[in-house]
């Protein structure tokens, strides 16, 4: 529910405006920062007015999992960013992603999806066949491995652009050529550039998911996710399942996550040239073998990453060298192991800078082989850039890096 009852037309403010002006109406005590509405419910003024919240005649609020003026606030800031009509909010990013794709397929549907993708998407996949949904994953960057896969049934496409952890860049304009072509609809997870430095819906998809948890909030502090896209999507489809089904965001987790959208711009500014500065540092250094980070020329997709994106992002990937894998794994712990200063965790988007050995962690279910087809070594570390001091961050590697 993103009703908010405005009184009269908004102008037509910059992205960065809205990410620290929009909101709902003041309440009667005109307050400057957006309120907090802690409740469960609202009450009515007679059953009449019960009877039309409910049956949707009256776009007033009647219970939090339906809708809260506090979380209204965070779908309108986001769709504004997103350049989206509407945007739902929900409890977690893989909560937005379920409910995306569940309320678009049935049984009998297909999905053509990115092989390099997060690997909790990878396994929600293998949920939705039990389901009857079937998915085929494809190379990221193979467009002819994408038409090839689409079917008569095909009812979604779906990628993360850049993936996580090898950050590849998909080209999503000429992926929602091929969805459209074939009457299917593409969703975009931009979780790891967010609106700041990209906007799908601008190139074509359908629509965008989002883990709050991440660089929306920017400080690692609340869970969260959304889907943004057309009302008809989005109110029609993902709201009604998420309103159902009851995996929503609390207001506590809006309010605290449009404090961070308010500095979403000038943060990823400065993670972005951080970011850049160490992989140009990376590149320099005799024990890493590959830098991956779309900024840097020697990215296989530089050009088409720096036409979809305002800058390279903070997410970069570096792998150590070494003769096997066994050799490449330990000296990517080794790195790990002498950090003092980045924090050693899977989360990333906080503008404390995190470290992660992936094949470990965050794809340790991923069978071996696969992640080594993917391009996913043993050696790799993903480097998540906070707002630290380059040169501080640049110490800490070198203490692991020999």
């Amino acid at each position: 529910m993103t009703d908010s009852g405005d009184s009269k037309p908004r102008p037509n403010y910059h992205p960065d405006t809205e990410a620290v002006r929009r909101s709902i109406d003041k309440t009667q005590y005109q307050e400057h920062s957006e309120p907090l509405f802690l409740t469960s419910s609202f009450v009515f003024n007679s059953a009449e007015q019960a009877a039309a919240r409910f049956s949707n005649e009256d776009p007033g609020y009647f219970y939090s999992r339906a809708g809260n003026p506090t979380v209204s606030i965070f779908e309108q800031r986001l769709a504004a960013l997103e350049g989206s009509e509407e945007c739902v909010a929900a409890a977690s990013g893989m909560a937005a992603i379920t409910a995306t794709l569940m309320s678009l397929c049935s049984a009998g549907d297909h999905i053509v999806a990115a092989r390099e993708l997060f690997g909790a998407s990878l396994q929600l996949f293998g949920i939705l066949k039990r389901f009857g949904v079937e998915s085929t994953l494809v190379p990221l960057t193979d467009l002819d491995a994408w038409q090839a896969a689409v079917r008569p049934n095909t009812k979604l496409l779906y990628a993360e652009s850049p993936s996580n952890p090898l950050t590849q860049v998909g080209d999503i304009a000429s992926l929602a050529a091929i969805a459209h072509a074939n009457k299917a609809l593409l969703v975009i997870d931009n979780c790891f550039c967010s609106p700041a430095v990209q906007q799908p819906l601008a190139l074509g998809a359908d629509i965008v998911v989002h883990s709050s948890t991440k660089f929306l909030d920017g400080q690692g502090r609340v869970m969260g996710g959304a889907a943004v896209g057309s009302a008809t999507i989005i109110n029609e489809s993902v709201r009604a399942f998420l309103r159902t089904t009851g995996a929503v965001m609390s207001p506590f987790n809006a309010w605290v996550t449009l404090k961070g959208l308010e500095t979403l711009t000038i943060r990823l500014r400065q993670q972005s040239a951080n970011a850049l500065e160490l992989a140009q540092w990376l590149q320099q250094q005799d024990a890493v073998s590959e830098v991956l980070y779309p900024g840097l020329p020697s990215h296989a997709q530089h050009e088409l990453a720096m036409r979809q994106q305002s800058s390279g992002g903070a997410l970069l990937c570096f792998t150590m060298r070494g003769d096997t894998e066994a050799e490449r794994k330990a000296a990517a712990w080794r790195v790990i192991d002498h950090c003092e200063l980045l924090s050693i965790t899977t989360n990333l988007g906080d503008v404390k800078g995190t470290i992660s050995h992936p094949a470990s962690t965050s794809h340790a279910k991923i069978d071996p082989a696969e992640r080594l087809a993917s391009g996913l070594s043993d050696g790799a570390l993903r480097l998540a850039v906070g707002l630290e001091h380059v040169e501080d961050v640049m110490a800490d590697l070198s203490r692991g890096i020999q």
